[in-house]
This record gives structure tokens, C-alpha cells and sequence, in this order.
């Protein structure tokens, strides 16, 4: 049981052994933010609460859930090139397209994606495919898009690629996880749910937000987490306001030193992150 009238505790790390899954599954897409580092701290909290069905309202590349490996998920994301990529991996998508790391075949295919997307046909497997083969091959695996809704980031700088020549792993994976794309608002979610929320970084002093995330989106977005009965972990970058709200809502806050990021700039440089919780009181450790 939760305890009654907590005062937000600020810690310096999680300190636990690692309980991932066995047979770890590399997840299919190179993924701006991936948590495939948080791992480690993750597993402890999720692995007394396993009956529980999963949820991740921003699944991303999806490291947390192929690392995790729950029974039964639902898997949402904004993005629904991601999400129809994952429904096909789900259904037994078959590689039928040459995929090279050559400048004239991205560019082609990038502009076969394109017009898929404009004649509202980008729910197919080619679509997949050329989502798939265009995150591998692209500058920095970035997932962008212009005001068109046309995908615009240019040809990577890669020396070699290795792409899949197989999806079939991933179907038996997928077999119970369930994936959407929709607002946070409008997600299915059960009292008895275990949530892991990845919302896209808050970014201060600047007028850019992820995929148009603003500050109002992480407010509404925590104080949903808030209202959850069942057990939450929250993560994002330790931005003061961020820290403030969280704790504000009753969260119990934890500090991590987040790995180094894709970055447009260059700068790599490590971000302090903030793991927050709210019902896993009794699977918490401090670090030394």
C-alpha cells in the first residue's frame, strides 16, 4: 500500500541487481532517447508487479518493453509510421525491398515513403519497410518530419549498415502486446495497469519541444500519471520545473545520470535524468 502523506524524497541513484529478460531482443530501430540504458533500474520495480499488464504511452524505439519482456502490453506512441511499422513486425512483415547504404537508394526511397504518406496509403508494409529501411540508413536513425507531413531527414553518414533479413523474432514477442497511436488523454488504461512513461524531454529556455511536447503536455501528462492507482514510473530530464511538478504530485524522486544523446549540434554531453515513482515505494534502494 502506498503510504499516506509521503514527502517527496529526492535520491541519488538506484542500486539493484539487474532482472531483465532472458534472450535480451535488439530493439528493430535506432531510436532517439532510448532507455535501454535504464534497464537495470527498471527491472526491479517491474519485476514483483509482472502479473500486471504493461503499459508505455511513449514506447519509442521500445528498449523498456523488449528488455522487460511483459506478458501482456499496450504500447502506444504519437507517431504512427512507428506504431505501423510495430503492427506489421506483429502480423510477420517480409523483407521484399534491396535495402543499401547508398545515397540514390535512400533518396528514392525516401521519396517512394513520401508519396505513400501524401496518397494516404502509409498503412501498408511497404510503408514499413521503407520506415524501417529509412531510420537505419539516415542521418543520426532521426525520425523528422516537415510541415507537409513529408519525412526530411537527409542520407546518414554511416560506413556500413547490417540490416534485418528477418523480422520473424519479433512476431512471437508481439504476440499479446497491443499498439496505438493516440493522445495520452485518450489511452485505454486500467486501474490495476503497470505504467512506464518516457514523455520527450522538457526543454527550458528554448522555444523547441519534441514533436510539438510542450509544457503543457508534460503537466497533463503527470498529473494523469498522478491519478493512476497502480504502480508508476516516470522518467525525463531533471529540469528544475519538471522536479517541482513531479514532486508537487507526489512523486517520489530519484536521479540518474543519463547516457550521452543524439544530438544536431554535436553537444553529447550527459543529462541528468529523474526517475519518478508512485506505488513501487516498497521495491526502492538508494545508491552509495
Amino acid at each position: 500500500m502506498e503510504r499516506a502523506k509521503q514527502k517527496p524524497d529526492r535520491r541519488e541513484g538506484l542500486n539493484s541487481e539487474p532482472l531483465l529478460a532472458s534472450g535480451l531482443l535488439k530493439p528493430p530501430l535506432k531510436w532517439a532517447g532510448g532507455k535501454r540504458w535504464l534497464l537495470p533500474h527498471l527491472a526491479p520495480l517491474w519485476h514483483s508487479h509482472s502479473f500486471r499488464r504493461y503499459v508505455e504511452p511513449f514506447c519509442g524505439g521500445l528498449a523498456a518493453a523488449l528488455g522487460l519482456r511483459p506478458s501482456r502490453a499496450l504500447l502506444n506512441d504519437i507517431n504512427p509510421h512507428l506504431i505501423n511499422l510495430y503492427a506489421h513486425l506483429q502480423r510477420g512483415l517480409e523483407i521484399t525491398m534491396e535495402m543499401k547504404n547508398d545515397e540514390t537508394s535512400f533518396y528514392r526511397h525516401r521519396s517512394r515513403f513520401n508519396q505513400l504518406i501524401k496518397d494516404g496509403e502509409w498503412q501498408g508494409a511497404e510503408a514499413a519497410q521503407l520506415f524501417y529501411y529509412l531510420n537505419r540508413t539516415c542521418f543520426n536513425g532521426l525520425c523528422r518530419f516537415n510541415q507537409s507531413g513529408e519525412f526530411n531527414v537527409p542520407f546518414g553518414t554511416h560506413r556500413s549498415i547490417t540490416y534485418a533479413t528477418s523480422f520473424a523474432r519479433f512476431r512471437s514477442v508481439f504476440a499479446n502486446w497491443t499498439f496505438t497511436h493516440r493522445d495520452i488523454g485518450a489511452l485505454q488504461i486500467e486501474a490495476e495497469d503497470f505504467i512506464y512513461a518516457d514523455p520527450p524531454y522538457d526543454v527550458e529556455f528554448t522555444t523547441y519541444s519534441a514533436a510539438g511536447f510542450g509544457w503543457d503536455d508534460q503537466v497533463r501528462t503527470a498529473e494523469r500519471l498522478a491519478a493512476h492507482r497502480g504502480p508508476v514510473v516516470l522518467s525525463n530530464q531533471a529540469t528544475t520545473r519538471i522536479v517541482e511538478l513531479y514532486e508537487k504530485l507526489g512523486f517520489r524522486i530519484n536521479y540518474l545520470a543519463g547516457p550521452r544523446r543524439i544530438s544536431c549540434t554535436g553537444d553529447r554531453s550527459a543529462a541528468r535524468e529523474v526517475l519518478a515513482l508512485k506505488g513501487l515505494f516498497e521495491n526502492f534502494q538508494s545508491g552509495k
